[in-house]
């Protein structure tokens, strides 16, 4: 009796120690849509190839905030009262909000163009406290140049974005330099929030000659609204995250979201192991592949060179 005693006891010790050995991952992202899906996949496989997997040793706890700034103040209220071993914001509304909320752990931010102007860290260098992660910021001379190779004549460059958005109102700022040089202005069409990205797309109808999207929650979630808008005014679309030319943008010169990912993940792990975020520097991925969408380049009425298909990684058709 006393030995099934003792085998129940070192039974109920083993599952302790078992709890105790399994960390907690909590991440949230603002929308739900490719790139940052891909991120959150890519992350978790990231912790796996470190041993850190779910259901083993890894509790993940995912939160989408469907957009809304609220909701995720309100989810990040929420990791707060979890006190997980580590929180993760993928997107820069995501990040800002879990790094208010969570002042004591520590935090990975993913697919974020501007971690320093968002307050998320000191620099990218040394980013101090306990936030660091990836970042998605890429040159914009690259995307201006496709641009001009296809549309030689273009000189109004329109471009979408939600000026709530910390990410999307620094590359607006950053374009409206960047064009300069390649004899384009920037034709600017704010969209607050999701339900108003189509009517900002159409009022670009006119004004502009193309359309760049930043890399813009908002207006990502709803592409397909400007897809249309220019499918039906010959007005070109790209875009700055690759996804986007699987759903209609014409072109896109970006990062792998998956690889950014796994990426953020060894990132994460090295911080479950122990070591501390402001010694990990921001990182960025190394991969910018071209991705090209033929049906809707004719559909917007831009011809796409062989010379320029032959260089893309993928042509969707």
């Amino acid at each position: 009796m006393a030995a099934l005693a003792l085998g129940i006891a070192s039974a109920a010790t083993f599952e302790e120690s078992k709890a105790q050995d399994t960390k907690t991952v909590a991440i949230t992202y603002i929308v739900e849509h490719p790139a940052l899906d891909a991120v959150r996949n890519g992350m978790i496989e990231g912790l796996a190839e470190r041993g850190y997997k779910e259901g083993e040793n890894l509790k993940i706890v995912s939160r989408s905030a469907q957009g809304n700034m609220a909701t995720q103040a309100q989810i990040a209220s929420e990791f707060a009262g979890l006190e997980p071993d580590l929180a993760v914001g993928i997107s820069t509304p995501s990040a800002q909000a879990v790094k208010h909320a969570l002042k004591n752990t520590p935090v990975i931010f993913a697919a974020v163009t501007d971690p320093v102007g968002a307050g998320l860290v000191e620099s990218r260098e040394k980013p101090g406290g306990l936030v660091t992660g990836t970042s998605d910021q890429q040159p914009y001379e690259p995307m201006l140049e496709l641009i001009k190779e296809l549309m030689p004549d273009a000189t109004k460059l329109g471009v979408i974005y939600n000026p709530g958005e910390a990410n999307a109102a620094k590359q607006v700022e950053d374009l409206k330099t960047a064009v300069e040089p390649f004899g384009m202005t920037l034709v600017e069409a704010p969209a607050a929030q999701s339900t108003l990205v189509a009517d900002a797309a159409r009022s670009l109808v006119g004004r502009a000659d193309a359309v760049l999207l930043p890399v813009d929650n908002t207006v990502v979630s709803v592409l397909e609204g400007v897809v249309t808008v220019g499918e039906r005014a010959g007005l070109p679309v790209f875009a700055s995250d690759v996804d986007s030319v699987n759903r209609g943008a014409i072109a896109a010169l970006g990062f792998d979201y998956y690889k950014m990912g796994v990426l953020s993940g060894e990132m994460a792990a090295d911080i479950l192991d122990g070591k501390s975020p402001a010694d990990i520097p921001v990182a960025v991925s190394d991969s910018q592949d071209l991705y090209l969408n033929a049906t809707s380049a004719e559909k917007m009425g831009v011809t796409i060179p062989d010379d320029v298909l032959a260089k893309a990684k993928k042509v969707v058709r």
